[in-house]
């Protein structure tokens, strides 16, 4: 009788980086990617290490098996409720969704939320932090707080209504249900769907493309857009005017200067 090594604990999320591409995956498959303490905690420090890593010009978050997110971990969520100490749940919020999703929607790169298949809760919110959204054909979307009697979450209050318009985040917050991908598109939450068999390349090709992109530019992108939704006309032109003169500098600016000058193609370093 041979001695195993015990088997090593499964990470439940994978983060990975390579040719300025970070994929970070949740791989929970079992629980549909569902979001216990462990998840949370290692999702924070993925999508932080993202937002930091210079080396980063593109993330992607996506999900394994049949789900992208299904937002909290329901049984984990009602051992801590019958624990008698129900406080604990809601620490969540600003310890865990809060930081997580504000790393996503703020950091200086652009993110793309790849979703594979059924995103729900919580789940959906960190779909909708990213800039762009590549459905899958077959995956769906579902507020699902109004079904566990709980206020949205997770940036949903502020997102949502910018993605689908008022009138339609409060039909879909009030009365959640799954809609699929072709009406996620038609109401603006999804960017794109493909088919399922073309899913992972559509995704691998918009990375790609992003991560060789103008970085400083998109990022100034990301904050010019984000500033406007609570500023006026007059002061989103004039944060316009500061970004326009961060990125007339930047040597992306006067490389792709130079290039179409020569007639070339531009080549970004991100900087």
């Amino acid at each position: 009788m041979t001695d195993q090594a015990p088997e090593a604990p499964a990470t439940t999320v994978e983060y990975s980086v390579e040719r300025g591409v970070a994929t970070i995956r949740l791989n929970r498959p079992e629980a549909m990617n569902g979001l216990d303490y462990a998840t949370k905690e290692a999702l924070l420090e993925a999508v932080t290490d993202a937002a930091g890593n210079e080396a980063v010009r593109c993330v992607v978050l996506t999900g394994s098996g049949r789900a992208f997110c299904v937002g909290q971990d329901l049984k984990q969520h009602i051992e801590v409720l019958q624990s008698g100490s129900p406080e604990a749940l809601f620490r969540t919020v600003p310890e865990h969704y809060n930081p997580i999703v504000t790393a996503l929607a703020t950091m200086p790169k652009p993110v793309v939320a790849a979703v594979n298949a059924v995103a729900a809760g919580a789940g959906v919110s960190l779909a909708m932090a990213a800039d762009i959204r590549i459905v899958a054909a077959s995956a769906g979307f579902n507020t699902a707080f109004a079904g566990v009697a709980l206020s949205c979450d997770t940036g949903a209050s502020w997102l949502l209504p910018r993605l689908v318009g008022h009138t339609k985040a409060m039909d879909l917050l009030f009365f959640p249900r799954t809609i699929s991908a072709t009406e996620a598109l038609e109401i603006g939450l999804a960017t794109t769907v493909v088919p399922d068999d073309d899913f992972a390349e559509a995704v691998s090709t918009t990375a790609a493309t992003l991560a060789a992109g103008p970085t400083l530019a998109y990022a100034s992108m990301r904050r010019a857009v984000a500033y406007s939704a609570t500023h006026g006309f007059a002061e989103s032109l004039a944060h316009e005017s500061e970004l326009m003169n961060l990125t007339g500098a930047s040597a992306d600016h006067r490389g792709a200067v130079d290039a179409f000058v020569a007639k070339r193609p531009p080549h970004f370093e991100g900087r």
